[in-house]
């Protein structure tokens, strides 16, 4: 066993690899551009959205308080009438400096989680692929498993979610391989 802290200098390369190779995706490869497509008349709905005053928050329209309720008929008509939308509503000064830094710290927990349970399954001078197989299996459960539920509940496209799959191979093996690297000897 070797205890989650001592792996702290894994848990925070990790991490900056991580945040590295996410910004290079980004900026570089940019296969996340499509993942948002653009609203036909995008201007109108702005304006007719902005006479609301939406709070920022997460939206369902048709909104249904009681899954039973999609029988009524006027639920039903709602429905097939459409449009039917999940939306995120936030303000205009999205500070990318805050979700940055809250993304570094995100990777830098999945390091800790990492650490603690392959500090848990392995002793010090264990073999570099059996430190590897078992960090990739639990930074790939932390980067990408739950993203699947998007595309399951809230219907994001299964081409977007297989991108994301793609990024948490990568985040997965940096990580994997930055404790393999820098695992205690024996």
């Amino acid at each position: 066993m070797v205890p989650a802290l001592s792996l702290w200098l894994p848990v925070l390369l990790s991490a900056v690899f991580v945040f590295i190779a996410s910004s290079v995706i980004h900026m570089v490869f940019k296969y996340h551009a499509g993942d948002f497509k653009p609203l036909p008349s995008e201007d109108e709905v702005m304006s007719d959205l902005g006479k609301h005053q939406i709070p920022p928050g997460e939206y369902y329209m048709p909104h249904i308080s009681d899954w039973k309720d999609r029988e009524k008929p006027e639920v039903k008509e709602k429905l097939e009438k459409g449009p039917v939308a999940f939306m995120t509503v936030t303000t205009a000064d999205y500070a990318m400096g805050r979700a940055l830094g809250a993304w570094f710290v995100y990777c830098a927990l999945v390091g800790l989680l990492t650490a603690y349970v392959t500090g848990l399954a392995l002793a010090p001078g264990a073999d570099y692929m059996a430190v590897f197989r078992m960090a990739s299996t639990v930074a790939f459960a932390g980067y990408f498993l739950a993203l699947v539920q998007n595309s399951i509940w809230y219907k994001r496209a299964w081409s977007t979610t297989a991108k994301y799959l793609l990024d948490g191979l990568i985040y997965a093996a940096l990580t994997a391989g930055t404790f393999a690297w820098l695992w205690p000897g024996g």
